[in-house]
């Protein structure tokens, strides 16, 4: 599930030094919240209002008078739309969004993630609709194209991702760890740890969730569960395991999806 399709950056480039320098800048990027005690209380990110919330411009061009950021969410790829209390992705498409994603939203590689960093133990559920998959010239139909929740979310190169709808129909628990260069430039490696088959239909509503769970002998424990039903759980006990508390959030390739009471609590 590692992403060959990465948009050029628009950040500058950054040419000499040393690796570490690399990658402490990379670090510094991505540190979008505190870091505090693990959360005791239900999170509930907001989806109000009707129209773009934020997107993948407003990542980059934070400071800028026209970027449109939101308290709780940050999109580092697509863009967020919100109406009546629920979010979508909007049609996706491979092109760059600009302040108001009015003539392209970039979803296809949609990417949102809380800026909250503390939750721990915790379950995310949330009811989704998604349409079939689409390609486009820059995303070419991938077997992993769906959507998935994140746990533990540390950077782009540090995660859980639970697949809940892939297009070869398969539900997958997976961890991604930074690669074996360190500097600051890879995009991280993915491990699966479970897999199953779970297809359920196209332009429906149902109810997923995940749950990560630190265990008492120092191991995790990760569990998928659609529309009532535990489909796939496995406990991760590699060195690798992430037991640190980090963000949520939705990845989404080639799909329109929309979501609705997204909501994170304690375990």
């Amino acid at each position: 599930m590692n992403d060959p399709r990465p948009r050029p950056s628009r950040r500058a480039i950054l040419l000499g030094g040393s690796a570490l320098t690399a990658l402490a800048a990379t670090t510094a990027a991505w540190q979008l919240w505190p870091q505090p005690e693990p959360s005791s209380e239900a999170f509930r990110p907001g989806l109000s209002g009707d129209g773009l919330l934020t997107n993948e411009y407003a990542f980059h061009n934070e400071q800028a008078p026209d970027a449109r950021t939101s308290p709780d969410w940050v999109v580092t790829s697509g863009s967020l739309f919100a109406h009546g209390g629920t979010g979508s992705t909007g049609e996706p498409d491979g092109d760059s969004p600009g302040p108001d994603s009015a003539r392209h939203t970039g979803s296809a590689v949609f990417r949102l993630v809380t800026r909250r960093r503390d939750f721990a133990d915790c379950r995310v559920t949330a009811e989704v609709c998604l349409q079939p998959p689409v390609t486009t010239a820059r995303t070419p139909a991938q077997d992993w194209d769906g959507a998935h929740l994140w746990l533990r979310y540390h950077s782009p190169q540090e995660l859980y991702a639970l697949s809940f709808r892939r297009r070869d129909g398969h539900v997958e628990i997976k961890r991604k760890t930074p690669g074996e260069d360190g500097d600051g430039t890879d995009q991280g490696d993915y491990q699966t740890l479970a897999e199953g088959r779970h297809a359920f239909p196209y332009d429906e509503w149902h109810t997923v969730s995940a749950t990560a769970h630190n265990t008492a002998d120092g191991k995790v424990r990760l569990a998928l569960t659609i529309d009532g039903r535990t489909v796939l759980e496995t406990v991760d006990s590699d060195p690798r395991q992430l037991t640190v508390p980090g963000g949520t959030g939705l990845r989404v390739d080639n799909t329109a999806l929309e979501f609705r009471d997204f909501t994170v609590k304690p375990t």
